[in-house]
């Protein structure tokens, strides 16, 4: 999507507040000619009233009341007006954060591979936040600092078209110094925000693993690291805060210049008596304010191109499809939850994260209902990216997954997602109360659902210990629990949202041998009747399944129960020996 049409599609969120607009329009124009109309006010006070011979008094006080009942419109209407506008550019803007954090939360996880999340942050925060400056600050100096312009000249004109056609020699010069600073206000703007956009996605990456950046004393490292990144924007900002100064300066210099030349040439002209001293007066003023519009528009200049860069990085956000898209209405199909059996095969699937190495060859797996699955492997044999598949983050690039037969390809992601529940290494905990979290916020699910489903698996008498329960809020991420202890509540959580189908993706890898029998206990209960495949860093977690899947290369290098593959031994019997310590040498 180019520009122009990223504008076109930006201007359609205005669209709804059409009528708000033509009335902020309607009170701008009634304020402008309010205020202009004052130096003209005041050029009558001076010529046919403090200058005339036969002025009276009460025609003063008439002047001086009605140019005190001008003031007093230009204010009701401007506030009237900034209030109007305030509401439309905060409801655009809302929209636009709720369109672009859906957008953002349909993509696929290759997308999020490819955006950093501070990036993103970015994104919603401040890209939206400029893009309100564009409608409320950027949209109304146009509308009303152009219509200032446009009744200026026509006062000019009014009062002495000679004079007027003098002033008018400032038009091109001014074009010609905004044309000239164009580009490289354009520039300095866009090279800041990329490096803001930069900083904050370093100092979120850092956020996030802070822990790993204190237990390895990094801390001095990745301040001078962030020093970096800020004096690299603080460059770039003094660079827009230079070529901003300069412009303005130029302007500003350009206004006072004018001034002289008016005072010289309508001075010259009331010595000589073919300009009245009021009317030299009202172009003296209306000189003035013809560059303060002007400079209203130029200072917005700075946002209007900031609203560009934004527009741009929003709009390639937007531009972005999905790669696992949903199906179309003619190949759609749906699965009954209640019917839904758990057979699971994956038809000679091939997969690669990118077009240069294939992370899955080939691979030929059927698993029965109800079936327990053990999947191990070393790093990078492929257990995640099968797993990866089964929940549709991906898609096969060849080959297909199936669920009692149907291709989950032909499923609503929500349709599939309810039947397939899965529990990572890491549990993600939201800021909320325990029953939040559990229910991940939806409403329909009972309190009492929630505390069955915590005794179910072992954790309600951690929870009750707790100072406030079930109504405990935890801070991001969980902290305060132990890693058992999330885990526990993300295992709750899948049973009060009941998927037929359970993927736990090294779910028992960070755990001491204490808290892995609790999650062993958990993983017994929440299994039961439910089609389950589990990858395992540690050998024991899967000992007791039905079936062991080994993974190799991204092909299955041997499968079988425990007892099967001890006998062969093959590559899960090195395994086995490896992790009880018999041998050292590494396995690859």
């Amino acid at each position: 999507m180019n520009r122009k049409d990223a504008f076109r599609v930006m201007m359609s969120y205005a669209r709804p507040y059409r009528y708000t607009f033509l009335m902020v329009f309607v009170l701008a124009l009634a304020a402008i000619f309010a205020d202009l109309l004052q130096p003209y006010l005041i050029s009558i006070l001076i010529d046919h009233g403090l200058l005339a011979e036969n002025s009276s008094f009460s025609h003063v006080v008439g002047i001086g009341v009605f140019y005190l009942l001008l003031v007093g419109i230009v204010f009701i209407f401007s506030y009237w007006q900034a209030n109007l506008l305030q509401r439309a550019g905060q409801g655009i803007v809302a929209q636009l954060r709720k369109d672009l954090f859906r957008h953002i939360s349909n993509q696929s996880m290759s997308f999020f591979d490819r955006h950093p999340s501070g990036s993103l942050v970015t994104n919603v925060s401040s890209d939206t936040e400029t893009i309100n400056q564009f409608f409320t600050q950027v949209l109304l100096s146009i509308v009303r600092d152009g219509m200032s312009l446009i009744m200026i000249i026509g006062f000019m004109f009014y009062l002495d078209a000679e004079m007027a056609l003098y002033c008018m020699i400032l038009i091109p010069i001014i074009a010609l110094i905004a044309w000239g600073f164009r580009k490289a206000l354009r520039n300095a703007y866009q090279r800041s925000r990329s490096q803001l956009s930069r900083t904050i996605a370093f100092v979120a990456e850092n956020l996030a693993g802070m822990s790993l950046i204190q237990a390895f004393h990094q801390e001095k490292e990745q301040t001078e690291a962030f020093t970096q990144h800020n004096r690299q924007y603080l460059k770039e900002t003094m660079r827009e805060v230079r070529t901003t100064v300069l412009f303005n300066r130029s302007f500003e210099i350009l206004g006072n210049v004018s001034v002289a030349l008016v005072v010289w040439i309508g001075g010259i002209a009331v010595l000589h008596e073919s300009l009245s001293f009021g009317i030299l007066y009202a172009f003296i003023s209306y000189i003035r304010q013809f560059f303060q519009p002007i400079n209203q528009i130029t200072q917005q200049w700075n946002t209007l191109q900031s609203t560009l860069v934004s527009v741009d990085r929003l709009w390639r956000i937007f531009s972005i499809e999905p790669e696992v898209r949903e199906p179309d209405e003619a190949s759609v199909k749906q699965l009954d939850p209640e019917r839904v059996q758990g057979r699971i095969d994956f038809n000679r699937i091939r997969f690669s994260y990118t077009d240069e190495q294939e992370v899955l060859h080939d691979l030929d797996l059927h698993v029965k209902p109800g079936e327990f699955i053990g999947i191990v492997g070393t790093t990078g044999a492929g257990k995640s990216s099968l797993v990866n598949l089964l929940a549709r983050f991906y898609d096969v690039k060849r080959g297909s997954i199936t669920i009692d037969g149907v291709d989950i390809r032909s499923l609503p992601g929500e349709s599939l997602h309810r039947l397939v529940g899965l529990v990572q290494q890491e549990p993600f905990l939201y800021s909320g109360t325990i029953i939040d979290n559990v229910r991940l916020f939806n409403q329909e699910i009972s309190r009492e659902d929630v505390i069955a489903a915590c005794r179910f698996v072992g954790a309600h008498k951690m929870i009750e210990r707790l100072k406030d329960g079930y109504d405990t809020r935890l801070s991001e991420r969980g902290s305060g629990l132990s890693a058992g202890e999330r885990q526990l509540l993300s295992f709750a959580r899948i049973l009060v949202y009941q998927p037929k189908i359970l993927i736990l993706d090294e779910a028992t890898a960070n755990l001491d041998s204490h808290t892995e029998q609790l999650i062993q206990r958990a993983l017994r209960v929440v299994s039961e009747g439910r089609t389950t495949l589990v990858i395992a860093h540690r050998l024991s977690t899967v000992q007791h399944a039905d079936r062991i899947i080994v993974m190799r290369r991204g092909k299955i290098a041997e499968e079988g129960t425990h007892e099967e593959l001890l006998s062969l031994g093959g590559y899960y019997a090195q395994l086995y020996r490896h992790s009880r310590g018999q041998i050292s040498k590494d396995i690859s």
